[in-house]
């Protein structure tokens, strides 16, 4: 058994299904809007927090953003994590507008910093990670 095995799993729902299915068999990251041309938000709930609408429809993100806040997570709570010492959790502003709290993988904890652009990680590498998760971008990505 794989460490991403033993790594905590998200409660799944009706609102969250579509999102977390994405995330898990695509690698891919999901955002809600009203429909038909809403304001992107996440997290997923049945309702649009701007509009109030529960006419929703899940839309995918390109999956850039930047960071806007971070912190270094040296006392995970869960021994699955122990490992993975220090955890780089941020606050990541996605390019729709959106934002989301999202782990962030780099070899130096060192290098990330508030303004980096970031992207998720490929779909390969993904499947290791139960929710969305993002490395730095390089500066040849366009």
């Amino acid at each position: 058994m794989t460490q991403a095995l033993n790594y905590p799993m998200p409660s799944e729902d009706a609102d969250n299904r579509a999102f977390l299915t994405a995330w898990r068999e695509e690698g891919k990251l999901l955002l809600q809007k009203a429909a038909p041309d809403g304001r992107p938000f996440f997290y997923p709930r049945p309702i649009c927090p701007y509009t109030g609408s529960a006419d929703l429809v899940s839309v995918p993100a390109s999956g850039k953003g930047r960071i806007v806040s971070y912190a270094l997570v040296l006392r995970p709570n869960h021994p699955a994590f122990n490992d993975d010492v220090p955890i780089i959790l941020a606050e990541i502003e996605l390019e729709e507008g959106a934002s989301l709290l999202g782990r962030i993988i780099c070899e130096e904890a060192s290098s990330v910093a508030s303004g980096l652009d970031v992207e998720l990680l490929p779909p390969a590498d993904a499947k290791r990670y139960p929710l969305p998760t993002f490395r730095l971008q390089t500066s040849g990505d366009e």
